[in-house]
């Protein structure tokens, strides 16, 4: 996977401005930016033979292209990238939105869930583009309460609650029948011994246990135990997942419109499994992180950008949220707009 780096071009001060309105002007417009344009638009009281000169020198550095014969340049994927790093002044975001994202990202009786959902349609609505959360890693699932029922056919119905008011429902099949008392008491043995644990280290200890309650003659908890740890052996596939909103948005950008691109973007957004991937180098990054075109190392992802920012359960980093659209987005508004909803997810989510 391809490392985002910074560039290191140096630009004087009058080149860094000319490139920073034409970057703006093809985000705003999407059409090729002329030199009168610039001159126009720049106050620089720079001739148009200048701002040609200028032009041709960021294009020699790979920071602007011509797309067709016409005089007009946009900026490339490199261009893009020393306009974030280097020329960028972030928006604040208005009042409505904060506002917005305060009040849709409080914590819901549904829990987790509902909260996730949230948070990636107001990305989605907010911008204009698709909006993705990933499901927060497992390791951050701590035990609350666990309640097994009897079903027919040596089936039981186990009931976790984990961080606090996130239900996870699995079925378990038995080698036997049991009644509700018996299951009752494996629960409350359970419950009694290893509620607070979180649920990666609790499996070992489960298995650590079994051994223990052997040597004590406890049946109940050695049964318990043996019961727990087949629950916690299931797994949860949705863990490994994240919830989209918005990603017929990205029909209406000209640049995303080819059929084919359309095609393998949609893909790639439906099998998950590269989204996922880069993701986790967001994760593993724990700060925001910005991909342009090529830079996520992911074809489909070539005419996109992907704005990421992670989030944090009790001080620990969870999960990523961000923003997907064409490279030509809004950065100065994208970028806090991802930061605040991925700070208020986890305040939704701590509380």
């Amino acid at each position: 996977m391809n490392r985002i780096r910074k560039d290191t071009t140096s630009l004087d001060t009058r080149t860094g401005e000319l490139l920073k309105l034409l970057v703006e002007r093809y985000i705003q417009d999407g059409q090729p930016v002329g030199s009168r344009t610039l001159s126009r638009a720049s106050g620089l009281a720079l001739s148009a033979a200048t701002i040609r000169n200028v032009m041709a020198d960021l294009d020699d550095l790979g920071l602007v292209c011509s797309p067709h014969t016409s005089a007009g340049r946009i900026p490339t994927t490199r261009g893009y990238r020393y306009f974030v790093d280097t020329l960028l002044a972030p928006e604040a975001l208005s009042d409505r939105d904060q506002h917005l994202i305060a009040e849709e990202l409080l914590p819901r009786r549904g829990g987790e869930s509902d909260l996730l959902h949230a948070a990636s349609e107001l990305l989605s609505a907010l911008s204009h583009m698709a909006g993705v959360v990933t499901v927060p890693r497992r390791n951050l699932a701590v035990l609350r309460r666990i309640q097994f029922l009897p079903l027919s056919d040596r089936r039981v119905l186990t009931i976790l609650v984990v961080n606090q008011r996130e239900v996870q429902n699995r079925i378990l099949r038995t080698d036997r029948d049991y009644g509700a008392d018996e299951l009752e008491c494996f629960a409350n043995a359970i419950n009694q011994h290893f509620t607070g644990r979180d649920l990666t280290c609790l499996r070992q200890e489960l298995l650590d246990d079994v051994t223990t309650a052997k040597t004590r003659a406890d049946r109940t908890l050695q049964q318990a135990v043996a019961m727990a740890e087949q629950v916690l052996s299931v797994e949860d596939e949705s863990r490994h997942d994240y919830v989209l909103a918005g990603g017929a948005n990205l029909m209406a950008f000209h640049e995303l419109a080819d059929v084919q691109r359309l095609r393998g973007l949609f893909d790639a957004l439906d099998r998950k499994r590269e989204l996922l991937q880069l993701f986790d180098q967001c994760l593993g990054a724990e700060s925001m992180q910005i991909f342009i075109g090529g830079e996520s190392g992911y074809r489909v992802l070539d005419e996109c950008s992907v704005v990421s920012a992670p989030y944090t359960i009790n001080g620990k980093m969870a999960g990523v949220l961000g923003v997907i659209g064409p490279t030509r987005m809004a950065y100065s508004r994208i970028i806090p707009l991802v930061a605040a909803t991925a700070r208020q997810l986890g305040e939704g989510l701590n509380s």
